[in-house]
């Protein structure tokens, strides 16, 4: 299986057993809290009443699950609530938030007194917990009820009818919207701080994969200010279908742009061709099925619904030619990326099977892709630092290539001194009066012929070696071709040419053979090629009265006129 399928599925065991606890109905689970209460279902007839509804127990199925029931609108009715534990002190009702154009909850006393409360969109918002908890407050001034009616009208039936129904006391629900509280909280600090640092690191760097993974972050921080409720906090006027709109549409955004971030992530090599056009064609068309509940709900909404899911099915297949690619090319950058996309792939997928009503609804399976989400991108931001520490790495690599190669140029491969041309562009132009003394080894044909052509580079080694001891700091040293070096240096910091010959007099050759030089020395300008010339003449004059004079000694040239 390999370690990366190892990975997957330990994470999917992972995502078994917090889905199995979720769905546990005897636990408090956050926002889903409270006791939870059995419903049966009914659809609405024309004259139905909802005191009439409490006696009408016949006409209610309690056996078929409510997905299989189709769009519409429905009576739902509680099992009666005597047995509840402190029933009393649960005035409290709580359902899941759905698509649905009005819920009207009835309360049935034991004295049969009926209390209704309806909710239309907008008044839906208003009482909005976080965690995307519908919430009725009961009067409790008439105690407990005895049983609970909701009508529910325009519902899409996409999850359920009612899911996850509660009674709560005020303690549990305070509770819920405290930890839900710190939950989005932490999700939102998390989101934000990772978007700053990313940002502040795409302006130094500017690679693309930082600009998707910033737009990542942007849409999960937006999804979860949808689901969480505090859309509807923020903007209690905003209709609660409408809210669920936009979730659609930052979920979307998110799963595009994470999917954008996993092609930017990897080198081309590993998403180009096939594999690009590919995704590039399904990550459209999961933006057009967004674009397409968005604009058309509720107008064959089951329908949108399914081809809305099923294009995030597309998204999770689409990854595993980019992963295979990755293995192919033995990318570095796999084993993080696996880790960091492992859970929200597993997680994802089994809310797309709850989505299809192949999995049972629970809250953290529903919440799933934030905290997936939020491990992601806390994992992803160490692969970026790890890519931007290979890249730059890289680039230290190809600059250090780039040095060596620049020196290789410049260089003489013999002495390691700067060969004639490098040392012509860096002395033309100089500020100043310059000093040049040009040096040559006398009778270097001897020298060959005597220790042959190795010995004879071994001298010229050494020499160079002399030259460098003997030369001022910052001097430009130069082996001119054969047996001819020179040395340049400001004139007020020159080397006196007696003590390049003292030195050589007393250097260590090979074989101890006795090797002297005989130097030609002058000062002038250096500001144009012109200046140039005139100096290598007069010190290549001064260089031949030397040798004409006996060798082994220097000549200075005359001041230039």
């Amino acid at each position: 299986m390999g370690r990366i399928g190892h990975l997957f599925f330990v994470c999917a065991l992972f995502a078994a057993f917090v889905t199995s606890f979720a769905a546990s109905p005897a636990r408090a689970q956050s926002a889903v809290t409270g006791v939870p209460l059995s419903v049966c279902v009914a659809r609405v007839a024309p004259g139905d009443k909802a005191a009439s509804m409490f006696a009408a127990k016949g006409r209610f199925d309690c056996a078929t699950p409510q997905t299989k029931f189709h769009n519409g609108d429905y009576w739902v009715l509680s099992q009666p609530l005597d047995n509840i534990a402190d029933a009393a002190d649960r005035d409290r009702v709580r359902i899941a938030s759905l698509w649905q154009e009005r819920v009207t909850l009835y309360a049935l006393y034991p004295d049969g007194t009926l209390r209704g409360w309806t909710y239309d969109g907008a008044a839906t918002s208003r009482h909005l917990q976080l965690g995307a908890m519908i919430q009725w407050r009961l009067d409790p001034k008439l105690g407990a009820p005895a049983r609970l009616l909701w009508r529910v009208d325009g519902s899409a039936n996409l999850r359920g009818i009612i899911v996850a129904p509660r009674l709560a006391t005020p303690a549990q629900a305070s509770r819920a919207n405290i930890e839900m509280a710190a939950l989005y909280s932490g999700f939102t600090g998390l989101c934000i701080a990772l978007l700053i640092y990313n940002l502040a690191m795409w302006g130094a760097l500017r690679h693309r994969f930082q600009l998707a993974y910033c737009a990542m972050v942007l849409s999960l921080l937006l999804y979860g200010f949808t689901s969480s409720g505090g859309l509807a906090w923020a903007n209690p006027a905003m209709l609660n279908n409408d809210r669920l709109r936009f979730n659609y549409i930052f979920l979307a955004c998110a799963a595009a742009t994470a999917f954008m971030f996993a092609r930017a992530f990897f080198p081309s090599a590993v998403t180009s061709g096939w594999v690009s056009r590919a995704a590039n064609a399904l990550t459209a068309l999961s933006l057009t099925a967004m674009v397409a509940f968005a604009l058309l709900a509720p107008w064959q909404i089951r329908l949108l619904d399914t081809f809305y899911t099923l294009s995030f099915a597309v998204l999770i297949v689409a990854v595993l030619p980019i992963i295979i690619r990755a293995r192919i090319e033995r990318s570095p950058h796999l084993w993080l990326f696996a880790i960091a996309w492992a859970a929200p792939i597993v997680f994802a997928a089994l809310r797309l099977l709850a989505n299809l009503t192949l999995v049972r609804w629970s809250f953290w399976l529903d919440n799933s892709t934030i905290l997936a989400m939020a491990f992601e991108a806390i994992v992803s931001t160490l692969a970026i630092a790890y890519r931007i520490r290979l890249l730059s790495i890289e680039r230290d690599e190809a600059i250090e290539r780039e040095i060596i190669a620049a020196r290789l140029a410049d260089t003489d491969p013999l002495t390691g001194l700067l060969n004639r041309r490098a040392f012509m562009r860096k002395a033309i132009g100089r500020s100043g009066e310059q000093s040049m003394i040009l040096t040559d080894l006398d009778h270097f044909k001897r020298v060959n012929e005597t220790l042959g052509h190795d010995g004879g580079d071994e001298v010229l080694r050494r020499f160079a070696r002399v030259l460098r001891q003997a030369a001022p700091t910052g001097a430009l040293i130069t082996r001119m071709g054969g047996e001819e070096f020179a040395i340049l240096s400001p004139a007020e910091r020159a080397v006196a040419p007696d003590t390049i010959l003292e030195r050589l007099r007393a250097a260590r050759m090979p074989f101890d053979v006795q090797v002297t030089a005989s130097i030609g020395a002058c000062t002038g300008p250096l500001a144009t090629e012109a200046d140039w010339k005139e100096m290598y003449r007069r010190a290549d004059r001064a260089l031949f009265e030397a040798k004409q004079a006996g060798r082994d000694r220097a000549r200075f040239a005359p001041l230039a006129a």
